[in-house]
């Protein structure tokens, strides 16, 4: 699809320096760019890049002029990109229908405007909404509802009861509401207790591929609005996220632990059981967090502690081997002068 800078410019509330009527035909990164491309830029040395480039724009949010390419001037270069990508790659549009081989209960409601692609099963009292897309492989359990504009990519089973909202995406091998891990020890074994909840997603979520999210022991886990979680991650039984919270890859997070709204959870991090997580707090990378986290805290480290006491233990434990020799050195100086004064 080709659309004039102008055109793009007027989209994304910007204004053009150069010639309006340039057509664009694409997007790409500066070191990929073609001719017709369009790029963004968003500090000195990646406009330096863009400006070599065969793009024949540049989206930036700065006082950058060029005698060579027409410029897109937005408030935010990044954000307009994000903006502008989809107009040259539109996702993909699933034919409305239910696949031959799929198996669908007689008492699922599914949208006439609905996709149900290959080998799908869809079991009783199902609701599926408008336009929403199982890709192939997909379990959907009964009286579980998803909203409109759903997307299920290949392999995604989900159990019964589960709620999903709207314009959500769960990507390939993820499974949604199996049993949360709850046992008690009796007599020499451990026991299960049988998991009876659900899990609630709300609208706007995407979740990443080969993730596990556990059904509530009692009650509902709880996926916030606007929550994305990345590829391979672990959200046990009844475990809340507030709304807009970021999940990195690799994190696990064990039952009944409630997060509030806005908060970053980075790779491979883990938190512990009955916690409260506060709002907008950051967990950094590979951290171990066993205490609940105050409103806006950042906190790093295993086990997890506030960022500047973590980052001043680091600086100490660099300092490990220099304190150990002059430890020695002071001791030998010690022994020198007890043999001395002995």
């Amino acid at each position: 699809m080709t659309f004039t800078a102008a055109q793009i410019a007027a989209l994304l509330k910007g204004e053009v320096v150069g010639n309006g009527e340039t057509p664009l035909t694409g997007f790409a990164a500066a070191d990929r760019a073609q001719p017709g491309d369009l790029t963004f830029a968003e500090k000195e040395s990646y406009f330096a890049a863009a400006e070599a480039s065969a793009a024949a724009a540049i989206l930036v949010s700065g006082p950058f002029t060029s005698a060579t390419k027409v410029i897109i001037r937005v408030p935010d270069a990044r954000i307009a990109a994000a903006q502008v990508i989809p107009l040259f790659f539109p996702p993909a549009t699933f034919a409305p229908g239910i696949h031959p081989t799929a198996t669908v209960a007689a008492s699922a409601q599914i949208d006439p405007t609905a996709h149900i692609g290959p080998g799908c099963a869809i079991g009783e009292r199902v609701q599926i909404g408008a336009r929403s897309a199982l890709l192939s492989g997909n379990h959907v359990a009964h009286d579980s509802r998803l909203g409109d504009d759903v997307r299920l990519f290949p392999n995604v089973v989900i159990y019964s009861h589960t709620q999903i909202g709207h314009r959500t995406a769960i990507h390939a091998g993820t499974v949604i509401g199996s049993d949360g891990y709850g046992y008690v020890f009796n007599q020499g074994r451990h026991v299960k207790i049988h998991q009876v909840g659900n899990v609630v997603i709300g609208d706007d979520v995407e979740i990443g591929s080969n993730t596990a999210i556990d059904r509530a022991a009692l009650g509902s886990t709880v996926i916030g609005s606007g929550t994305k979680i990345d590829n391979l991650v672990h959200v046990a039984h009844n475990v809340v996220f507030g709304q807009h919270c970021l999940i990195l890859g690799q994190c696990g997070f064990a039952g009944s632990t409630v997060f509030g709204d806005y908060c970053v959870i980075a790779s491979q991090s883990g938190v512990g059981g009955h916690l409260k997580i506060g709002r907008q707090s950051t967990i950094g990378a590979k951290s171990g967090v066993m205490r609940d986290v105050a409103e806006k805290e950042t906190v790093l480290g295993y086990p997890a502690v506030p960022d500047k006491q973590a980052k001043r233990q680091w600086i100490g434990i660099q300092r490990l081997p220099e304190l150990a020799l002059k430890v020695r050195e002071l001791e030998k100086q010690l022994a020198a002068l007890a043999a001395k004064t002995g």
